[in-house]
């Protein structure tokens, strides 16, 4: 039939178009440039948490520091009273002592907790700057997509249009009915309706005929079909 020598480059005009609007359609939805901004938008989100917990956790060390300050201002009172000779109660004088040994301990307890925060202060900032870089990164990324994606899809509609342009010459050299058998293939084959047969194997299937089925096919006039995928197939 005229024009079954091209159907192989037709059909790898096709598998190009197939793909240029793939990518168009990529690039029109702004997928990636989505993508990039859920990167960009989730490390932003985290370097949110991260400062929403360190100003907790400079509030509570802030406290944290004003109550041990209390607590040894009034350490030092109790024991100035202690020592200065106002007290000479017995009761009193052993009551004030086990005061200040409470409010010794309280302090120590409260310089504990003043240290696991001054620790956990200084993880969240490492944390943050680290989250910072990130976000930074994710911006740039984010700034770089949006114009590539831009000059990609320039890019990709002039060539789908030279591609089209190309396939809408070839057609006229192939014959009305095996177009339309080669189109219904394309169809019901995934995009592809047509394959060489190169070394005995068919390029769709990837199914080796045997040597009879070879044989038959070269000797066959009108459309050559492979018996496994049922495809147009040439003789490369």
């Amino acid at each position: 039939m005229r024009g079954e020598e091209r159907l192989l480059e037709l059909q790898e005009l096709d598998s190009t178009i197939d793909r240029l609007e793939h990518r168009r359609r990529q690039l029109e939805g702004g997928e990636e440039l989505a993508a990039a901004r859920s990167i960009a938008e989730e490390a932003e989100s985290r370097l949110g948490e991260i400062r929403l917990a360190l100003d907790a956790v400079t509030a509570e060390q802030r406290r944290l520091e004003h109550e041990v300050d209390s607590l040894e201002q009034k350490a030092a009172a109790d024991e100035k009273r202690m020592y200065d000779g106002s007290i000479v109660n017995a009761k009193e004088l052993e009551a004030l002592q086990h005061e200040i040994a409470n409010v010794r301990e309280r302090k120590s307890r409260t310089e504990d907790e003043l240290l696991e925060r001054m620790e956990r202060q200084e993880e969240l900032e490492a944390r943050a700057e680290q989250v910072e870089r990130e976000v930074a990164e994710a911006r740039a990324k984010l700034g770089s997509v949006d114009r590539d994606a831009v000059r990609e899809l320039e890019e990709v509609v002039a060539t789908w249009t030279q591609a089209r342009a190309s396939r809408e010459a070839l057609v006229q050299q192939i014959d009305d009915d095996l177009l339309t058998l080669y189109e219904e293939l394309r169809v019901q084959k995934k995009g592809v309706g047509a394959a060489a047969i190169v070394g005995g194997v068919c390029q769709a299937c990837h199914e080796e005929l045997s040597a009879l089925e070879l044989d038959r096919l070269k000797h066959a006039e009108g459309v050559k079909r492979c018996e496994y995928c049922r495809r147009i197939v040439v003789f490369a």
